[in-house]
This record gives C-alpha cells, structure tokens and sequence, in this order.
C-alpha cells in the first residue's frame, strides 16, 4: 500500500520494498509526535551498474525534509549495510536515479527507540586474544527491533579468526529481515566481510587486530540467533615498528624496513608508486615522502571523509611485474570527522596486512589589518575601537589545490573555555550578527568580516572560537558547496571532516589608554611624593638638628647668665 514514488510515513515502525525505473526523484519522509529516535536500516540496495554517486544514490537527511542536514549517503559502491539514526522524530530519505534503464530494487524498513533504554542494551568489547559471545536471549528466540554491535579488538601485530560455531537467523534470498554483518576493522564504517542469514555455521578473518559484529532484527520471525567464538593468530610476515605511514595536511610518508622487504624477498630496486617517477629515499630504511596531491595519489570524497591513496607495487628480484602475482602497499590517509585515521593495506598472495597511526588537517587563523588580508595581527592581546571592523581567516596549510575551506560556525565569549555566556556571530553557515560579512572562497583560505561587538563594554577581554570544515572543491553537493543550513539540529553534520580554532583575547583601545594613564598617573605621585621610609627619615634628622640647637642655646645661655651674676656680686662689694 506504500505509493511506489515517495511516501509521508507516521506509523512506528514500517518496512519497504521499492522498486524505481530511470530518471526517479522521490522522497519519504518519516514523522511521528514520539519524542523517540528513529533507526533507518537499508538491508539491501541494487543500483544501476557502474553508477556513481553524483547520479544516482540515496540521501538521508536529519529531519523533516531534504533541507535538513544530511546524515548519510548510500550509493552503488557503499561497502556496509547502512544503518543511520536521527537526533528526532523526524527523518527523511530521497532516492534518485540516473537515465540508464535498469530497475532498481530497495529494501529498507525503520522503527522509532528510545537510545540508553534497557532494550537498547546488548553488543559491547571483546578484548584480549580470544572470547565467546552470543545474540541477545540465546538459546531462547532474539528479540524484535535490536541492533547489535560488538567491537573485538585482538593483541597487536595478530589477526582474528571468529566461527559462528551455533548460527540460526531468519531466512530471505538477500538476508534483508535479520542479519549478522561483519566488518574487517574497528567500525561499521570499515570493509564489509560479509552478511549472512538463515541457517549456517560461516567464518570470517581479519586483516588486521580489529573486527565489528552487527546483529540486525526486524520485527517478523525470530530464531534462536548464534554463538560465535573468536580466536588470534599471529599476521603473516614480520610487521616491525619502523613500517609505517604518517599522514599531514601537506604530505603522505611511508617508512619500510629493510629487514621486511627482504623478508619478503624484494630490494629497494623494485619499489614503484602510481607515479614510478617517484623515487624514494633509501637510507637505513625505505622512505617514500611526497605531497598529498602529486605521484599518483587519488583523492576521493566519500562524504563522511576524505581519502588519499597510493600504491606502492613490489616485485619480486629478477621476475616480471603481474597484478596476479605482484605484492602491493596500499596506503591510505582518511581525514574523517575530527580525526585523521591512516592505514597501510600489505597485500602478499592475498594476505593482507594493516598498520594504523594518527594525525589531521593543520588548520590557523588570525586577524588581519585590513581585507587585503597581507599583513596578520602579530601581538596579543588585539586591542580594537568599539565598532572597529574586525578581519579574519581561516587557514589551512596543505599541498592540495583543490581543498576548500569554509566557516561553519563562530562563537564569541568572554571566556576561553567557552561556557554558557557565548554570542553566536556565524552558526551553520549563516551569518547571526548583523555585520558579519563571508567573503567567497579563495584558495586554501576561509575569510570574514565583522565589528566588534557589545560584549566589549561589558567584559575586558572576548574571545572567538571558529568551526572550520574541509571539503574537496569538486564535490558539488559537500558541506562547503551547501552554505548555510537554516533549523540545523546538529552543530555540525557528521559527514565532514571538520575542526575548530580559537583566537583572541579582543580588548577595547580605551581600556588600553585607561590603563596606560592610570600608569603614568602613579609614576608622576611618586616622583612628587617620597616614600614612607624618605619621609620618616626627614623627620628624625628634623628633630635631631632642633634638639641640638636647642641644647647650645641653653648652654650659652647658662654661660651669660653666671657672667651677669658675677659683675652684678662685685659691683655691690664695690
């Protein structure tokens, strides 16, 4: 009874089968007065081959229509069952297709939740170099609507071999009602090993000391689910701490031992990157160094994240280069949301191996004097005039062309840890003080305008803090490209890579010349007026110099007055 292109949808939960031909354009939306969180669960998708996301995908947005923030994108090559969860009652989701005659099949079904809610309560980690767990009520029937998620993460330099020795799921041609999905790494956002259903006994291995399990339910059928048990083995070949990969907003560094390659057979000789004019520098290792955007990398905005990747293709001494027998370092950096997360994929006869690391965009900003933006206000505290026009931008330092930088949010306050006393100049785009004015992007570079505000007059000293985010210039539908959002819900979607910065402290001139005269004021009072110590001093030499004159006028006194006693004797003797 669901119409076949778009619907309103109101009920608490609802599955959906959709079936769209070329050049569709429809959107559901999902709403309900619950005060709940609805999880939207996409169990099977079939696009038109070889599609892209530019031309055909499915966009789910945050709220109540597609002009709200975009929570997350699915297209032909999404490696994951998707599984996305609103910040309210209100969700929508828009499915396009491009011209290519082909009929497209969909799968998804929602329900509303209440998240920290006992029935919420079920996954969680598994450490340590083995472990057993189950489905929720095993051996007894799962239960309705749960998700599911178990983090196992193994001792390092080891991968993980997990056998569901007790497996009974529901059963569907495309494991679309309930499911186990398994993922090659820390979350569901890594490659996706498998999905299974119905009755089986599978087993799945990592390339690395991480795997993410997935239990999803419906609310149809329920079984007795599964017990699975995991266990370690040691990675192939010899991966030493000086194999690694480092990642910063200017370039990609790879660092190989000797000892490895030669563990592997191959010599420094046979190393090449996409780019085989790219040579690298072989000291006591093998380093690779280059500009994120040069030898070849490919750049590629999944939405959520940016990634770099290069290859380096190794082949064996004296042997001929073939894609089936050669051995390959993939290295990739993904700048996602607030973190950089680096991986080195080691290919050998179809094992693989991962080495992780850290780092993220490198990001400034500053004031400047005027907007020429040459000259960067060098001393702080930034004394201003009330009113004075303020110039400032965003920097980031990076060897990519084609990155573009925008100002999601700016908030001012006089505090530097920014508490609850704030004054919102930009927020999701949108200029909130009526003098801020955003220049157009240039560069590398996110510029604005505006006037010092009012909060001078009440604090002596404001501070501001900038939401910064990333996205690839030639994305047309990035974050970026989208300006401002109206009725964000979220103070930044999570589909950006994104970070903020502070700068500050702001002062008022007055205050400075305030100061600077009550300085001068005290330096003049005390050059008039001597010190305590001075002035008891003065004092004492006062009273000891009028003592001693007082004690010679007595003694010449004296002195006068025996001679006047003496003649006045002899003249009555006379």
């Amino acid at each position: 009874g669901v119409p076949r292109c778009g619907a309103s949808l109101h009920e608490p939960n609802k599955a959906l089968r959709i079936e769209l031909n070329a050049n569709a354009n429809c959107t559901w939306q999902i709403q309900r007065n619950a005060n709940q969180t609805i999880r939207l669960v996409f169990s099977h998708f079939k696009f038109a081959p070889s599609s892209s996301c530019e031309t055909e995908s499915i966009k789910v947005f945050d709220g109540p229509s597609t002009a709200s923030p975009l929570l997350g994108q699915v297209c032909d090559d999404t490696d994951a069952v998707p599984v996305l969860e609103s910040s309210s009652d209100n969700l929508t989701f828009l499915i396009t297709t491009n011209s290519v005659p082909f009929t497209r099949n969909f799968f998804v079904y929602y329900y509303f939740f209440s998240p920290g809610s006992r029935t919420e309560n079920c996954g969680g980690e598994l450490t340590g170099p083995n472990g057993t767990f189950t489905s929720p009520n095993y051996p007894a029937p799962y239960p309705h609507f749960r998700y599911c998620v178990w983090h196992i993460q193994a001792p390092k330099n080891s991968k993980i071999n997990l056998e569901f020795q007790d497996f009974f799921l529901e059963l569907d041609r495309n494991c679309q009602l309930d499911f186990t999905a398994v993922y090659d790494g820390p979350s569901t956002g890594s490659g996706l090993l498998g999905k299974v259903c119905g009755r089986a006994q599978p087993t799945f291995e990592s390339s690395s000391n991480m795997m993410t399990v997935v239990l999803s339910t419906d609310d149809t059928n329920s079984y007795r689910g599964f017990l699975a048990q995991y266990s370690t083995a040691p990675l192939p070949g010899p991966m030493e701490p000086n194999t690694t990969l480092t990642c910063s907003s200017d370039s990609m560094t790879i660092v190989l031992s000797k000892s490895y390659l030669a563990s592997l057979g191959f010599r420094e000789a046979d190393l090449q990157l996409n780019d085989p004019s790219c040579r690298p520098l072989v000291t006591d290792s093998v380093i690779f160094s280059f500009p994120l955007a040069s030898c070849g990398t490919i750049k590629k905005d999944e939405g959520h994240s940016i990634t770099y990747t290069n290859t380096i293709s190794l082949a064996p001494a004296g042997s001929t280069i073939t894609r089936q027998k050669n051995t390959e370092i993939i290295a990739q950096c993904r700048m996602s949301n607030n973190e950089t997360l680096e991986l080195i994929y080691i290919t050998t006869n179809n094992a693989i191996q991962k080495l992780t690391a850290g780092g993220r965009y490198n990001v400034s900003m500053a004031f400047y004097e005027s907007d020429l933006f040459s000259k960067p206000i060098q001393y702080s505290p930034y004394y201003v005039d009330l009113n004075q026009t303020l110039f400032a931008e965003a920097t980031l330092h990076s060897t990519d062309p084609n990155l573009q930088v925008f100002i999601d949010t700016c908030t001012a306050s006089p505090q530097p840890g920014f508490g609850s006393l704030t004054y919102d100049l930009i927020r999701s785009g949108c200029n909130k003080d009526d003098t801020v004015v955003t220049y157009p992007a240039f560069e590398n570079h996110g510029r604005f305008k505006f006037r010092a505000f009012r909060f001078l007059r009440s604090f002596p000293s404001v501070y501001l803090q900038c939401d910064i985010v990333i996205c690839d210039s030639n994305t047309t539908n990035s974050r970026c490209a989208r300006g401002c959002i109206s009725r964000q819900k979220r103070a930044s979607s999570p589909y950006t890579w994104k970070t903020n910065t502070v700068v500050g402290p702001i002062r008022l001139k007055r205050d400075l010349r305030a100061a600077e005269h009550s300085e001068s004021f005290t330096e003049v009072e005390a050059e008039k007026t001597p010190n305590l110590q001075q002035y008891n001093f003065y004092t004492l030499a006062f009273v000891v110099l009028i003592s001693n004159i007082l004690i010679v006028v007595a003694v010449i006194l004296k002195h006068h007055k025996h001679q006047v006693g003496y003649s006045y004797q002899n003249v009555h003797s006379s």
